[in-house]
C-alpha cells in the first residue's frame, strides 16, 4: 500500500476504493476533486468507464423481449463481481486493469 495521500487528504488506496464503492458517482467526484494522484485518477476513470458501460448494457437489456430479464440478471451478477474485485484491488493499492476499460482509462490518463 502506498503511504501517499491524495490531494483530497485521504490515503490513495482509500480514495481509489471509494471510486468503486460508490459506482459511477465516486468516479465523477474523485475525477473532479483529485489534482495530483495518478493512482486515484486511474481508478476514478476506470470506475466511470466500467460502471457506465455496465449501466448502459443493463438498460438496453430491458428492451430485449423474452431473454432480456435473464441477460439483465447475468449483467447484475457480473457487475457485483467486478465491484467486489475492484474494491479489493484498490484497497490493496494495486493498479489492476480491467481488460478494455483499464486500457482506455490508462490512455485517457496519459492525456491529462
Amino acid at each position: 500500500m502506498s503511504p501517499f495521500r491524495s490531494s483530497t487528504g485521504l490515503p490513495e488506496h482509500i480514495a481509489a476504493a471509494i471510486c468503486y464503492f460508490f459506482p459511477f458517482i465516486g468516479g465523477i467526484v474523485f475525477l473532479a476533486l483529485e489534482k495530483r494522484s495518478r493512482f486515484v485518477l486511474f481508478h476514478a476513470l476506470q470506475s466511470l468507464i466500467t460502471f457506465g458501460a455496465l449501466m448502459i448494457v443493463h438498460v438496453l437489456c430491458g428492451f430485449l423481449p423474452l431473454i432480456g430479464a435473464f441477460i439483465s440478471a447475468l449483467v447484475s451478477l457480473a457487475t457485483f463481481a467486478v465491484w467486489l474485485l475492484m474494491i479489493y484491488h484498490a484497497l490493496g493499492g494495486r493498479w489492476y486493469k480491467l481488460p478494455w476499460a483499464g486500457h482506455l482509462a490508462e490512455s485517457q490518463l496519459r492525456q491529462l
